[in-house]
């Protein structure tokens, strides 16, 4: 997948000396940078260089072809331009590799798992003609929306959403009230025709005593350009409930970082940024290791959120119901299909991968509501690469902004309280 660090996303084009301005402007990230519409471009005096440029480069971003970004930006074309030119030509002349032409022609699909219909405008419909030409405002309007209409757009559309609250309408969330959150894992797959057990997981959500007194510590700010790539002085040991004491939070807790599954799903969470950024929500990773090498690889090329160290590995501890959820690697991955099935689809993406660290222990994911309101939802990986579906991520976090979408600045209680 392709890289959240900006330095690979501008490389050495029209964009490179626009960075200052990106920053001052508040462009200061690669999922915010790729929303910018012709309306903001206009607002920093873009050229019509740069704005081919990023059009360009946002379209590869989104199929990880950023390889080819200073060669077909060098040659003038917009793309519009580029999609139709033959397929000989994108091979002997821009020196796309035959492997990648098919997914830089296809304009409909992009690498990974598609963006949520509340972040992104309505698709158009693909011409079924041999020589399909695209408009410009055709193709910005697949990878550009304004941070403010999309904040708009998806607020709006909260109160349509019925199907997403409709499930969990009976979760509550209020001032000082520690509501019973959602558990979810993946089934069990049957492993060596079922003579291997996988081992328990826990039914219940992590009670918010568990966690609000975890000690960790940050290892990397949230990325922005022009930022260091690593907190250069070692920070003080901080209360996990200082994560969350002003906005919900998801708290993505990686098994491995060098592991190429973990990398492929921080990658996917990370790159709906802007839609978590709508709804007032905090990403966090966090780790039960620290290895400086594998920070560096990690942060911020598949991950450009905050990653902190959990040290003692109570948040692990939490998602295993009080004890750490392991797995060997013969049993839990080389006779459990699932597992395997997780490892192709995460090794389709072309990610990198390195053995280094301890991969035994099982993470997960914690979605965590603001102050002491409580978990809100929990995730284990049962199987080793299992996501966190999607869907349930956006429900929750839905339904976490909408108490204060009613009554802003203010969380009323129920009457029954």
């Amino acid at each position: 997948m392709a890289s959240f660090s900006i330095e690979e996303f501008v490389g050495n084009g029209a964009l490179k000396d626009l960075v200052p301005k990106l920053l001052e402007e508040g462009w200061d990230d690669i999922p915010t940078l790729k929303i910018m519409n012709s309306e903001d471009m206009n607002a920093i005096n873009m050229t019509q260089n740069q704005k081919d440029a990023l059009e360009i480069r946002s379209y590869l971003h989104d199929r990880d072809l950023m390889q080819y970004g200073d060669k077909l930006e060098s040659f003038g074309k917009s793309l519009p331009e580029l999609l139709n030119v033959d397929t000989l030509a994108l091979s002997s002349q821009f020196g796309i590799k035959r492997g990648h032409i098919a997914r830089f022609t296809d304009r409909l699909s992009a690498c990974g798992i598609p963006s949520p219909r509340t972040n992104v405008l309505p698709a158009r419909k693909r011409s079924t003609s041999h020589s399909p030409s695209v408009s410009r405002r055709d193709l910005l309007s697949v990878n550009s929306r304004r941070m403010q209409s999309t904040k708009s757009h998806l607020k709006s559309s909260l109160s349509i959403n019925a199907p997403y609250e409709l499930s969990i309408s009976d979760m509550k969330i209020k001032d000082g009230h520690i509501y019973k959150g959602i558990v979810a894992a993946e089934p069990a797959e049957p492993r060596l025709c079922g003579c291997i057990q996988p081992p328990p997981i826990a039914d219940d959500v992590s009670p918010y005593s568990a966690i609000e007194n975890i000690s960790v510590q940050k290892l990397t700010p949230e990325y922005k350009i022009g930022m260091e790539r690593l907190v250069k002085t070692k920070t003080p040991p901080m209360k996990a409930s200082g994560l969350w004491r002003d906005k919900p939070v998801i708290l993505l807790c990686i098994r491995r970082p060098g592991c190429i599954m973990c990398r492929a799903e921080a990658h996917q969470l990370y790159s709906r940024k802007t839609f978590f950024d709508a709804l007032g929500i905090q990403l966090i990773a966090v780790l039960h290791e620290h290895i400086d090498s594998e920070i560096q690889d990690f942060w911020p090329r598949y991950w450009g959120g905050v990653v902190v160290l959990d040290q003692n590995m109570d948040f692990f501890k939490a998602l295993g119901g009080g004890k750490l959820l392991k797995d060997k690697f013969l049993t839990g991955f080389v006779f459990n299909p699932r597992a395997i099935a997780n490892y192709k689809r995460a090794k389709a993406m072309g990610l990198e991968q390195n053995f280094r660290g301890e991969g035994e222990i099982k993470g997960g994911l914690f979605i965590v509501g603001n102050g002491k309101s409580g978990i809100a939802y929990q995730f284990i990986e049962r199987n080793f690469g299992d996501w966190a579906p999607f869907p349930e991520i956006t429900e929750i976090c839905t339904r976490l902004q909408k108490p204060e979408q009613d009554h802003p600045g203010k969380i009323e209680e129920s009457p029954e309280g």
